[in-house]
């Protein structure tokens, strides 16, 4: 179960750090929206929070 935690908070942490410095080019090819920059936020902001995520699971499973 340890090993299991460690791989998803690894993986979310990678893809958070995916979301938050790709967030326009990924919004560009996958959203065809008008207001591409609330949409950009809103990707960066879920982002932020598969980094927290991941973040955690990696610090209390150590």
């Amino acid at each position: 179960m340890s090993n299991f935690l460690l791989f998803i908070g690894i993986a979310s942490l990678l893809f958070g750090i995916k979301l938050v410095y790709d967030a326009r080019p990924i919004v560009k090819k996958y959203f065809s929206l008008g207001e591409s920059n609330d949409v950009t936020n809103t990707v960066k902001v879920i982002g932020t929070i598969l980094l927290i995520i991941g973040g955690f699971l990696i610090y209390f499973n150590f």
